[in-house]
């Protein structure tokens, strides 16, 4: 294990040391989206430091119906990482070392690819660099899952030009996608998935919507479910009227964004059927575009009772963050 991680380091190092990037070929890097190899000595693996690991690396995604990781871990001691095992996109490397640390590097045995090398003195001084650390590095991993997301996009892309015509913008959309609903101010896209769908809403607010911070959250959610009522609804039930709103249960998590270069707010949480039993999560971007004093709404929701849906959300989100404004 030891020689393994010490020519890691060692390539690390040199990799920082060069004033110019190599332009050595590297094979495609391999590995399911939100797949994480972890290379680490197996007793570490299965004592604190594996589980201070698994706590941050493996935590649940905010804003789904049931507990998902943020990465699939898949644990191999160093034996085992050589040949094509290296070429695996998203890599942690933790062991004990003479120094403590932790250094995120690109493309070193593959392309795209990042590396992330997490080193201390002790398991405490391993446990705290994953404590310090752990942010940054699931934020690189993250953004290196969006982009590889978005580049496999361009297989096959939809020659749809709804989003362009109604709202002056473009959106890097799969083909799978289609148009379900187009209304004054409102475009349903959606695909069919095997156990229901997925889901991108788009709309418009006025520029000064949102405008009072003591009512911020409230009024998200008063727009959720107007619009819901409005455009999206649900089965019919004899003597209800149903409709997609917000679950009141659990209050949505909010946090400052930015897509497409502008100013927005980023929504997760779940949407339930008014008068009827069903549910799912959301992901909404609220852009704050100046230029056309709106605020652009982009909404992704999945339907797939009983299913796993990070992946899928993931997908939502990859795809409207190609969202750009002409």
């Amino acid at each position: 294990m030891k020689s393994y991680l010490i020519s890691v380091f060692a390539a690390v190092f040199l990799l920082s040391c060069q004033d110019k990037p190599s332009k050595q070929y590297k094979p495609v890097s391999l590995g399911a989206i939100n797949t994480l190899a972890v290379v680490m000595d197996n007793d570490l693996w299965e004592g604190a430091v594996g589980d201070k690991v698994r706590e941050h690396f493996a935590a649940p995604v905010l804003g789904l119906t049931w507990d998902e990781p943020l990465l699939n871990l898949e644990h191999m001691p160093g034996s085992v990482f050589r040949g094509t095992t290296r070429h695996r996109r998203a890599v942690l490397f933790v062991d004990l070392d003479t120094v403590s640390g932790a250094q995120i590097q690109e493309d070193l045995y593959a392309s795209p690819q990042k590396v992330a090398v997490i080193k201390g003195k002790s398991e405490a001084e391993l446990i705290a660099s994953i404590e310090s650390a752990s942010e940054q590095i699931i934020s690189s991993f993250k953004a290196m899952e969006l982009k590889e997301s978005q580049t496999r996009f361009l297989r096959s892309l939809s020659k749809e030009t709804v989003l362009s015509e109604k709202f002056g913008v473009s959106m890097r959309l799969p083909s799978l996608y289609s148009v379900g609903k187009e209304e004054d101010g409102f475009v349903w896209i959606d695909r069919e998935i095997q156990k229901g769908s997925m889901n991108i809403i788009v709309y418009e607010m006025p520029g000064n919507s949102f405008e009072s911070d003591s009512t911020f959250v409230q009024d998200i959610l008063h727009m959720r479910d107007s619009i819901g009522k409005k455009y999206i609804p649900g089965p019919d039930v004899p003597g209800k009227v149903t409709y997609m709103g917000t679950e009141k249960a659990f209050a949505p998590y909010v946090f400052p964004a930015e897509v497409a270069g502008k100013k927005a707010v980023e929504v997760r949480g779940i949407w339930e059927v008014v008068n009827y039993p069903m549910a799912g999560p959301f992901l909404t971007y609220i852009i704050n575009d100046k230029e056309r004093n709106r605020k652009l709404v982009l909404e992704g929701f999945t339907f797939a009772p009983a299913t796993n849906k990070r992946d899928y959300m993931f997908e939502l989100e990859a795809i409207m963050k190609t969202v750009s404004f002409q």
